[in-house]
């Protein structure tokens, strides 16, 4: 028996965008980097994150999978088509133009001097781009000396390691949480 209360939207009730609004709408100045991420269902499921929280842009870099690719889509769901990405073969100048354009350079990783993911601080008005790594080696070190800072997120269990979807998915949202207050 289904609760009136909690009533599942219908398609037509959660006001999705075309595809050229939803690419119109990404404003969150936030860009993903991803540095040789190696599953395609990781960089589809990285689409459909940016997507939904309307991010500015993905960066794919080394030998990250880029779009069209059907193992890509099967995760992305048309979100390929709505988050402005592009494929860049060096990380370093994809870095160094971002850092050159004012963007604050933060990397996922466990590495010494990190801060933990909760004590993060930013100006709003500031552009942010995160750097995601390999599944197996993490981010490069070329693409560490780069960075601004390093963010690590808080971790209680033995195998202290997430897949890297679901640490696109924390971290975006943890920015966001806070960009909002």
């Amino acid at each position: 028996m289904t609760s009136p209360m909690f009533r599942k939207k219908e398609m037509n009730e959660l006001q999705r965008l075309s595809v050229a609004d939803a690419k119109a709408a990404h404003t969150f100045p936030l860009t993903i980097v991803l540095d040789s991420v190696r599953s395609m269902h990781n960089v589809g499921s990285v689409f459909r994150t940016a997507d939904s929280f309307g991010l500015e842009s993905i960066v794919l870099c080394g030998y990250t999978p880029s779009p069209p690719h059907r193992e890509i889509h099967k995760t992305a769901l048309g979100a390929t088509e709505t988050v402005h990405w592009q494929y860049e073969k060096d990380i370093v100048p994809v870095l160094e133009k971002l850092k050159a354009d004012g963007y604050r350079i933060i990397a996922a990783e466990q590495v010494h001097n990190s801060i933990s993911l909760e004590t993060i601080q930013y100006n709003p008005t500031e552009k942010i781009a995160v750097i995601f790594g390999n599944e197996v080696e993490g981010v490069s070190n070329d693409a560490l000396a780069l960075c601004d800072q390093v963010v690590e997120i808080p971790q209680f269990g033995a195998k202290h390691s997430l897949n890297i979807s679901v640490s696109v998915g924390i971290i975006v949202w943890e920015l966001i949480r806070t960009f909002n207050q």
